[in-house]
């Protein structure tokens, strides 16, 4: 995904769970936006950011890839 694309996303989303702020991150290949607090991960899918709390992939117990 372009990186203009990308900043505009983090201005205007937000954590569906806790209401908190997302990073951009790569995970297992997938880009995506990640929240610390929650350690939910939003996959891009498509260039569509899936903001779905039941879509993320839980990253707590997982060892997480650092973001570019």
């Amino acid at each position: 995904m372009e990186k203009a694309k990308i900043q505009e996303y983090l201005k205007v989303l937000a954590c569906p769970k806790c209401k908190g702020e997302l990073i951009y991150k790569m995970y297992n290949e997938k880009e995506g936006f990640y929240c610390e607090k929650c350690k939910l991960f939003y996959p891009i899918v498509e260039d569509i950011p899936v903001m779905l709390i039941e879509e993320a992939i839980n990253l707590s117990s997982s060892e997480k890839n650092e973001s570019p």
